[in-house]
């Protein structure tokens, strides 16, 4: 499968990637917990007054830790963060947009 990734970090500064993948159940266990483990090894905080974090939040959270400079000058780390986001999602097309804190296929 095709998995179209574009992230969304302004106006102005957007990266879209694509990755060939074809997800399995064990490939989706394994994008979730890799975005479990990036996530708290990077420090992200939860967006959500609760406290509670989804799987979304930790696109978004990873995203931002990475930071538009990482992911625009390290085509190895994008290819990796996109391939774990469509693993665990399983889209044709994801849009991770941090200024509208909403992750859409």
């Amino acid at each position: 499968m095709r998995c179209e990734i574009s992230f969304v970090f302004s106006p102005r500064n957007t990266l879209d990637v694509v990755v060939d993948t074809d997800p399995t159940v064990a490939d989706a266990a394994a994008a979730r917990k890799w975005l479990d483990d990036t996530w708290e090894a990077m420090g992200c905080e939860p967006v959500r007054p609760s406290g509670k974090v989804l799987l979304l939040d930790k696109i978004l959270g990873v995203t931002d830790a990475y930071g538009y400079s990482a992911l625009s000058s390290d085509s190895a780390r994008a290819q990796e963060l996109a391939r774990h986001i469509a693993h665990a999602l399983g889209r044709p097309r994801v849009t991770v947009d941090l200024p509208g804190l909403r992750v859409g296929y």
